[in-house]
């Protein structure tokens, strides 16, 4: 099972384990952070970004358009970094086993 390790708002660490295949905002959600996941997987509300770490970033896969418009839209009102990501669109596999995130400022 992969382990993301996850910097908290508060910037406490913690480590996740997590099944393959299920999606990166779930096991935050679920986890105890403050990922909220308020649209449910649905692209649809921002509230599961994150900022994965730079190292990591060619080993996913690509933002498709509708998570790249979301950023951008949040992006009025939180800060865009570069490894920007919505965690509902990331799903585990056990290439992402060592993962290294930090959770964005609440929306």
């Amino acid at each position: 099972m992969p382990q993301i390790f996850v910097t908290q708002q508060d910037g406490q660490d913690m480590t996740l384990d997590v099944p393959v295949g299920r999606r990166l905002m779930e096991a935050l959600r679920d986890g105890g952070t403050t990922v909220e996941g308020t649209c449910g997987g649905a692209c649809s509300c921002g509230s599961c970004h994150v900022y994965v770490d730079e190292a990591w970033l060619g080993k996913l896969d690509a933002a498709q358009d509708d998570e790249r418009e979301m950023i951008e839209a949040i992006g009025d009102v939180i800060e865009v970094r570069p490894g920007s990501r919505l965690a509902c669109q990331i799903q585990i596999t056990d290439a992402l086993d060592g993962l290294t995130l930090t959770i964005a400022e609440a929306i």
